[in-house]
This record gives C-alpha cells, sequence and structure tokens, in this order.
C-alpha cells in the first residue's frame, strides 16, 4: 500500500504541474449537461493521463473518473476515483481555486485520498493507514466548535432552495463561504477552516475527502443523514462526527 500512496502523490502533484504550465493555454469548452458545467480538453487530457499511469503500474486496477465513459460502482476491486480538475469553471474564469482530486478503494474500502490544490501548492494526502498531511505538515485531529463559532462550506442555490434544511443550519452558524471547488472546501473542513461542507456533487468530487476526513473525526453523510451511495448525484455534508446528530437536528 506504501508504494501505491507514494506513487498517488506523484502522479497527482505532476498532473497539476501539467495544469500551471497550460494555464494559459486556448481552451476548448464544452457544455456537459448544462451551460454552467464545463469540460475542457485539459480535464480530458489530465484524466488520460492519470488512468494511463496508473493502469501501466497495476493494470488489473480499474477507474473511475469524471470524465470516464461510463461509472462503475466502487464495490469490487481496486478502484482509482478520480477528477481531472476539480472547479473546471474556476479553471477557466479565475485561473485560481481548482484542484485536482484522487482516492484509491480496495473492496469498497478507502485507503488513501489525495486533494491538490493545484495553485495553492497545498496537497491534502492520506486517510485509512496513513496520517493526513498538508504538503509535510501533520493535521490534528478535528476540534469541533460550537455552531454559533463557526462557518460552513455552501453554495448560494443550496441556501437559497434551503435544500433539505441547510439554509436552517446554517442560519445557526456565523455564515457561509463558496468557493466553487468542492474538494478545496472539503480541505477547508480537515483544517478547520470550516466546520462543514455540504456539496450537490459525484462520488470523484468527494471520494478523497470522505477518506481523509474519516482519519480525522469527521463523516461524510448525505443531507437526508444517510451513507453515501458513491454513485450519481448526491447532497452530501462533510462534518465532525460528534456533530453530525446536532445538525441533523435542523435538517429537513
Amino acid at each position: 500500500m506504501e508504494d501505491k500512496y507514494q506513487f498517488a502523490q506523484k502522479i497527482v502533484l505532476e498532473a497539476g504541474e501539467f495544469l500551471r504550465q497550460h494555464l494559459h493555454d486556448d481552451l476548448e469548452i464544452e457544455e456537459k449537461g448544462h451551460f454552467t458545467d464545463l469540460v475542457t480538453q485539459l480535464d480530458k487530457t489530465v484524466q488520460e493521463c492519470l488512468t494511463k499511469s496508473i493502469l501501466e503500474r497495476y493494470p488489473k486496477d480499474r477507474i473511475l473518473g469524471e470524465e470516464s465513459p461510463e461509472h462503475l460502482p466502487l464495490g469490487q476491486g481496486n478502484v482509482w476515483v478520480i477528477d481531472p480538475i476539480d472547479g473546471t469553471t474556476n479553471f477557466i474564469v479565475q485561473k485560481a481555486d481548482f484542484a485536482v482530486l484522487l482516492a484509491y478503494f480496495e473492496n469498497g474500502v478507502g485507503k488513501f485520498g489525495l486533494i491538490y490544490d493545484v495553485i495553492a501548492d497545498k496537497l491534502y494526502h492520506g486517510g485509512g493507514d496513513f496520517p493526513v498531511y498538508e504538503n509535510e505538515q501533520l493535521l490534528p485531529p478535528v476540534e469541533p466548535k460550537s455552531l454559533k463559532e463557526s462557518l460552513i462550506g455552501l453554495n448560494a442555490g443550496l441556501y437559497a432552495q434551503n435544500y433539505d434544511g441547510l439554509a436552517d443550519f446554517a442560519d445557526q452558524t456565523l455564515g457561509t463561504r463558496s468557493i466553487g471547488s468542492a474538494g478545496i472546501s472539503f480541505a477547508h473542513v480537515l483544517t478547520g477552516r470550516l466546520l462543514a461542507q455540504a456539496s450537490y456533487v459525484y462520488p470523484w468530487d468527494y471520494a478523497a475527502a470522505s477518506i481523509l476526513g474519516e482519519k480525522l473525526g469527521y463523516t461524510l453523510v448525505t443531507t437526508k443523514g444517510e451513507q453515501p451511495a458513491f454513485y450519481g448525484r448526491e447532497c452530501v455534508m462533510l462534518a465532525p462526527t460528534e456533530k453530525i446528530r446536532e445538525i441533523k437536528g435542523y435538517l429537513q
């Protein structure tokens, strides 16, 4: 496992360096399901490069990626979960606040996760049997604050809809923050900048955070209070495990 973990760090850092080098390229931008759901040729290139590197070294493993033609469940075998550019709209418009996400599972059990904030050059990595780090700095276990002392990550759309009672929950806190990258937002939970983060996302957006968070005392649940399916799109929340019961009291 150590070999895979070190290999994962290497290829994620290489992917980030590639994106920095091509940050100002002319982009071929396509819409997927909606004009706000965008993909570029660099999303595809990064996923192809990560996939090629993984399968050349571990040919019996499988890939679940955002740009994969089919999306398979995680429950069987060795599965690498890839989001080549988490925050593609930020990448296109702002040239900042986007991440490369990678997670590794064996028979549905998360073994390690990586969130690489490319422009900030911050790699959050570990989980499973590995301690969690921000680059070379060991991250401490969660020290949850009261809701009235905390900020949470929540975008304007979910708040405006009061989706599953998220606005009711947010109103018990000091306020909300929205970055536009689920991975970076989840990383801000891991470092204590946010108490919790709720996002309507896919498994490749939250897989790494679920593994990293569990190691530090966080739990990833749906806003219905259930375990995520790790298949399809769900509204999920990463929060301190000991706060989940309190938070559920404000959710519908």
